[in-house]
C-alpha cells in the first residue's frame, strides 16, 4: 500500500483550486498496482468543494467500484468523512443521469 498524506499540503483542505493540484498528484499513484491509503490524519477541515474536485472528480475517470478497489481512507473525522462521503454521492449521482 501507498500512503498518501494530505497533511503534507496543509491542516485545511477548502479550495477548489487546491483540490484540482493534490488530485493531479493523487492521479499516476491510482495507475500503479497497489491500493493508495488516503491519509487526512491532521487535517481538521475538508469542504464539499474541495472534496468534489479532489476526490469525487475522480469517478469522472474511472468507476465507483474501481476507485474503491483502488483507494481507502485513513485519519478521517466525522466531519471529514460526511463531506467526502456527501462529495461522493453528489457526483455519482450527477454522472448516472447523464
Amino acid at each position: 500500500m501507498i500512503e498518501f498524506k494530505f497533511g503534507n499540503y496543509g491542516d485545511s483542505m477548502g479550495t477548489r483550486l487546491l483540490g484540482a493540484k493534490i488530485r493531479a498528484d493523487l492521479r499516476p499513484l491510482l495507475d500503479g498496482g497497489e491500493k493508495v491509503v488516503l491519509d487526512f490524519s491532521g487535517i481538521d477541515t475538508v469542504t464539499n468543494s474541495f472534496a468534489d474536485e479532489c476526490i469525487a472528480k475522480l469517478l469522472l475517470e474511472m468507476p465507483l467500484a474501481d476507485l474503491k478497489a483502488k483507494t481507502t481512507f485513513k485519519g478521517l473525522t466525522p466531519m471529514t468523512e460526511r463531506s467526502i462521503l456527501s462529495a461522493l454521492k453528489r457526483r455519482h449521482m450527477q454522472i448516472q443521469t447523464k
